[in-house]
């Protein structure tokens, strides 16, 4: 059990770009293919249990249920040895060619499939994102044209996220029925639309209410009227609407709140945004998403450029945890923080649009493995922070264990205790049908 997680990822985006014929490798961009092994020991030295870590995607999924496993096996066989609980990541970004994109709608299918067999092949895994920033992959993917299908219209951002967010239902369920005790960790982009005259207000409105789609489709969270009329005009129809309703896992979900400088945006008259930079901060919007859905919240993603000071990223970190520990004192249940990534990044400063190989010194390593200043500064934090959480929560942990605790009895037991509660999540979640048919109801195969 554990009282609060800290953590960090391998950067694992993996879309396409220029039309689909080229495709942003970050792992192989951060020299991860090369360095794993000493990237996992890098773990160990600053303390952390807990990674953000998919295997590849597009490398390891040939095509419905044909798999290539090899560096997968490797790669969290280590991770199982050295006793770090994955937080498996598992599709970031990108799906492989063979399933095209967003666009296509047997990505759900499919999806689920994989999902299935990466549980079954791994059963002692127990944490899971199964879609990463769903939002952002459709906002990118289908309304600004930047990666995948590229397009740029409201029936194909619709379209995409559709898909997407029943992707990632569907993969829940599945990984369910092979590890019943599953935690599933939505890491998604926190965001805010500030109008900057009164003419923008509507148009501000608009954006921040079509910020919770993902979310709202996720954990089966009802729209207002607006939204879900720009939903119905823009291809989904009402008996997908109510899927999502009807289909949501709550109960087995944190809500994973990223947050960055580029969160909070700036809409102008004309319908228009640019960021903003930092005006609420992550306590104010991470409370605006916690009051929607009342789940437990962890800080999944953030990070800064380390600037000409040298300092900065040091700085960003102590705000983000100042923030962390503010929403904490409030009485909001928040679980866990992330540094992301734990190296430098490539070419995210154009938002993987373009393969230039520019570094983006945001990790606690650069690509040298070299420390950086918020690497050390963020290993000071763990150890200074770490013991003192757990004294001030031993009501709130996270049922979460080890993989050297996966054979434990108490562990087996609750497996089989979680086992037999999944027939009944649809009727804790409400709004399901009953257990057994009433008995005024005439059965389908009655004789009329």
């Amino acid at each position: 059990m554990f009282n609060f997680v800290f953590a960090t990822g391998i950067e694992n985006s993996a879309p396409t770009i220029s039309g689909g014929r080229e495709r942003v490798d970050e792992m192989e961009k951060c020299r991860f293919y090369q360095q794993w092994r000493t990237d996992f020991e890098l773990l160990q030295d600053l303390g952390l249990r807990f990674l953000r870590y998919g295997p590849p995607i597009h490398k390891t999924w040939l095509g419905d249920g044909h798999y290539d496993w090899t560096f997968a096996d490797e790669t969290f066989s280590d991770l199982k040895a050295k006793d770090i609980l994955p937080i498996v990541d598992l599709c970031h970004f990108g799906v492989p060619d063979w399933v095209g994109n967003f666009q296509n709608p047997d990505f759900p299918r499919l999806f689920e499939c994989y999902a299935r067999d990466f549980a079954t092949r791994f059963p002692w895994i127990q944490l899971y994102t199964p879609v990463n920033e769903m939002f952002i992959c459709a906002t990118f993917s289908a309304r600004w044209a930047w990666w995948n299908e590229q397009l740029s219209t409201d029936a194909a951002f619709v379209t995409a996220l559709k898909h997407i967010v029943k992707g990632n239902v569907v993969a829940m369920r599945a990984i369910l029925q092979v590890r019943p005790d599953a935690i599933f960790i939505q890491s998604e982009s926190s965001e805010y639309f500030h109008a900057d005259s009164p003419e923008a207000i509507g148009k501000a409105e608009r954006f921040n209410s079509q910020r919770f789609l993902s979310l709202d489709l996720n954990y089966g969270h009802d729209v207002d009227a607006r939204t879900y009329r720009y939903l119905l005009e823009n291809g989904m129809t009402a008996q997908e609407y109510s899927f999502f309703l009807e289909n949501h896992l709550r109960r087995h979900c944190v809500m994973g709140t990223d947050y960055y400088q580029t969160n909070e945006h700036r809409v102008w008259a004309d319908g228009t945004t640019s960021a903003s930079g930092e005006v609420f901060g992550y306590d104010e919007i991470t409370r605006q998403y916690f009051n929607r859905y009342r789940l437990p919240v962890m800080h999944t993603e953030t990070n800064i450029r380390e600037g000409p000071n040298g300092d900065e990223a040091v700085y960003w970190l102590w705000k983000e945890w100042a923030n962390v520990l503010r929403i904490r004192n409030d009485g909001i249940p928040i679980v866990g923080f992330t540094w992301y990534s734990l190296t430098d990044q490539v070419d995210w400063d154009s938002a993987l649009r373009e393969n230039n190989g520019t570094v983006n010194a945001v990790g606690l390593y650069d690509l040298d493995r070299n420390p950086r200043a918020v690497g050390t500064a963020y290993k000071a934090l763990i150890a200074n922070w770490n013991k003192l959480l757990a004294t001030q929560s031993v009501c709130l942990a996270l049922p979460v264990f080890l993989p050297s605790e996966q054979n434990d009895p108490s562990v087996r037991a609750q497996q089989d205790y979680a086992r037999g509660l999944l027939h009944v999540d649809r009727i804790a979640e409400a709004g399901a049908e009953p257990l057994e048919p009433s008995k005024d109801k005439v059965k389908p195969d009655a004789p009329g």
